[in-house]
């Protein structure tokens, strides 16, 4: 069964750190791209940042560059998204998905069940 699913959200106060993960079964882990999405109240969702597990290229929206980070670990199947400095407009239910066609251009079309990412001022 192909599945994705976050753990990891949770609240933090402005300038805190957390650290998001995406625990990926059913696919070729190595061939895979996997996104992180975030979609707040009012907002149309984003992606925040994306690798290719395939080459390890990295994308990152220009809001989070310097501020997050993402990796893999290919004995876990996980990827993670290390978030510091968190702002309140950080805030959204934060998503993981996975492309398995073109990398991170491709289309996502596996998703996770979200995880919610409170920063307070």
């Amino acid at each position: 069964e192909v599945q994705l699913v976050e753990s990891g959200g949770g609240s933090v106060q402005a300038g805190g750190s957390l650290r998001l993960s995406c625990a990926v079964s059913g696919f070729a882990f190595r061939d895979v791209a996997i996104g992180w999405f975030r979609k707040a109240p009012g907002k149309e969702r984003e992606e925040v940042s994306c690798i290719f597990n395939t080459d390890g290229k990295i994308y990152y929206i220009d809001s989070v560059k310097g501020r997050f980070a993402i990796s893999n670990d290919r004995a876990k199947n996980t990827v993670s998204l290390q978030m510091n400095e968190l702002k309140p407009e950080d805030t959204a239910v934060y998503f993981c998905a996975a492309s398995t066609h073109l990398g991170c251009g491709g289309d996502f079309t596996t998703w996770g069940q979200g995880t919610q990412v409170t920063v307070s001022s």
